[in-house]
């Protein structure tokens, strides 16, 4: 099976910004670049009939703009078409199951500067069995800050090695340095009148630091050129990480992989990242 990012396609600002970022990232790992359009309502093909009465023309006009800008842009760059008579959801999630890296458009709401993930985006992070990126549309010209490092998320319980993964496999590709965070709230116990007990934090963040060496070192190695670097700090998790990702290129945060007959969800970070953080966020789904 040929290799390939996929990006969903509606016609959006936010959808065309994701195939941007898409057609970067493809070309970055040497994959073929996947533009996929789904609506129920799509005619079987081939239609041999003028434009003006063709059912499909709009979603087959949306998905040739999009190619031709995007091969203008990365003239190396495989890029293929794919109209589906589906819903967008199973579409997607689909798509998600057959493809290294799933894109989708996020909607920024002004003047909050949040995501807004609709019936569509949410279900299929919290569902695609393979890692999604969410990306906003552009607004403004990136700054140099905005590709400073690729940071990731990590909790420390159970295994991250998916997650860590994606992280360094993504830093390496882009010659770009990983920070990896990690967020632990103060205990009741720890604290005092006065504050904390800093007796009590600093023995939880000596710990804390230990536990991300740990985690980190195989991946140390594994990808030595990586620059990294690692934080611990005592407060929210979800507020750590979307603190954390400011000025960055990538935020990867990971969610539980669901079971049959469990409903999916985002856990507090995940759901702090993709509605808060500012840049691309990618939610890598592990063990």
């Amino acid at each position: 099976m040929q290799r390939v990012v996929t990006v969903g396609l509606d016609g959006s600002p936010e959808s065309l910004a994701a195939a941007r970022w898409a057609a970067d990232e493809a070309e970055t790992r040497k994959l073929t670049l996947r533009l996929l359009h789904a609506w129920p309502l799509l005619a079987p093909e081939p239609t041999r009939v003028p434009s003006e009465v063709d059912q499909n023309y709009w979603a087959k006009r949306l998905v040739h703009t999009a190619k031709a800008e995007l091969q203008a842009r990365h003239p190396g760059l495989s890029v293929v078409g794919s109209l589906i008579a589906d819903d967008a959801q199973n579409a997607l999630l689909k798509a998600a199951s057959e493809s290294e890296l799933l894109v989708l458009g996020s909607r920024g709401l002004e003047p909050v500067e949040s995501y807004f993930l609709g019936d569509v985006s949410l279900p299929v992070v919290a569902r695609a069995e393979r890692p999604v990126v969410l990306v906003r549309a552009e607004t403004r010209d990136p700054s140099p800050a905005s590709a400073v490092r690729v940071v990731v998320a990590l909790k420390l319980h159970g295994s991250c090695d998916d997650l860590l993964d994606f992280a360094f496999h993504t830093a390496a590709a882009r010659g770009l340095p990983l920070l990896a965070v990690h967020g632990r709230s103060v205990p009741l116990h720890a604290r005092v009148p006065w504050g904390v007990d800093h007796h009590v934090t600093e023995e939880m963040t000596q710990e804390a630091h230990k536990e991300l060496s740990k985690a980190l070192r195989p991946w140390r190695e594994k990808y030595p050129r990586v620059e990294v670097t690692d934080s611990v700090r005592l407060a929210s998790p979800a507020k750590v990480v979307v603190q954390a990702a400011e000025g960055a290129a990538l935020l990867v945060v990971g969610r539980r992989a669901h079971r049959p007959g469990v409903t999916s969800h985002l856990g507090s970070v995940a759901q702090a990242a993709v509605h808060h953080g500012r840049c691309p966020v990618a939610v890598v789904p592990h063990g």
